[in-house]
């Protein structure tokens, strides 16, 4: 969307908002800045960075309040389990809403007046149409430009690709617990670093997180980021044998493409679909 309104295609935006966990691929942030550079400031629109801070630092610290992440659960029975998914609202949705009030003039917790609205673009394309939402809140309201122009996924690579744009990574946790086994092994074999920084993560949020441990409500089981409810370190992330394909389908029903490319929800702002009960 911001590369049509810089092409002319869509009407000039006054801001994008790029709302950051603190834990993404150094990827994306290099992504970021050449975006930035090659295409926000020559059309004169701003990129705006929010946060509610560092998500991987907020889980470790027993003195932070955490929005819990969707982490998966092996019960003392031996059942799965999943935790509850709070982190997209706190990381991702709330800050872009604490920034569109600030534009709007009314920061929390001042009362926005009627007829006071943004209309805030979300980006998604005509295979997901069904995603598309109001507005939770009266002076935020949602269009949906790559619908109205009919654009499906398919064609928004082609257009990122016509541009250069071909290699346009994509924005989520490093640790995210909705990553699927290709992601994984993306991050185990082009980036060493951060594999190391997931797998330590992933060993210390075995007891859930820090804060519920140290005001005494401990995990009852234990936390991981892979599906397979194994140590990252270990986890099946290569292509799986038969049977460990059989036995994580029996733990959750999920498809073979899944597990290789991970929740079709993942942690988009304003349209999640794999939200955990």
């Amino acid at each position: 969307m911001l590369l049509l309104s810089a092409l002319g295609e869509l009407p000039k935006l006054d801001y994008a908002i790029f709302s950051d966990t603190g834990w993404e691929p150094s990827a994306v942030y290099r992504h970021l800045d050449e975006v930035e550079r090659r295409i926000a400031r020559p059309a004169n629109i701003p990129i705006l960075r929010v946060s509610s801070g560092n998500i991987r630092e907020d889980a470790l610290d027993p003195a932070h309040r955490f929005a819990s992440m969707p982490l998966y659960i092996l019960n003392k029975d031996g059942s799965p389990g999943m935790t509850r998914r709070q982190c997209t609202g706190e990381y991702k949705i709330k800050p872009i809403k604490r920034e569109v009030r600030r534009i709007l003039g009314y920061p929390y917790p001042a009362r926005v007046p009627r007829g006071v609205f943004v209309e805030q673009w979300i980006g998604i394309s005509t295979d997901e149409f069904h995603r598309a939402k109001d507005s939770d809140v009266k002076y935020t309201r949602h269009t949906f430009p790559l619908i109205d122009l009919d654009l499906s996924r398919a064609d928004c690579l082609r257009l990122l690709a016509e541009h250069g744009w071909e290699s346009t990574p994509k924005s989520a946790c490093l640790g995210c617990p909705f990553h699927g086994n290709a992601q994984w092994r993306q991050i185990r074999d082009e980036s060493p670093e951060e594999w190391a920084d997931v797998v330590e993560f992933d060993e210390r949020i075995r007891a859930g997180n820090a804060r519920a441990n140290a005001d005494g409500r401990p995990l009852l089981g234990q936390a991981y980021l892979h599906r397979s409810r194994q140590p990252l370190a270990i986890a099946p992330i290569d292509k799986l044998t038969r049977n460990e394909l059989r036995a994580l389908q029996q733990q959750a029903e999920v498809t073979e493409d899944e597990l290789e490319l991970g929740s079709e929800g993942g942690c988009s702002p304003f349209s999640c679909r794999g939200e955990a009960a």
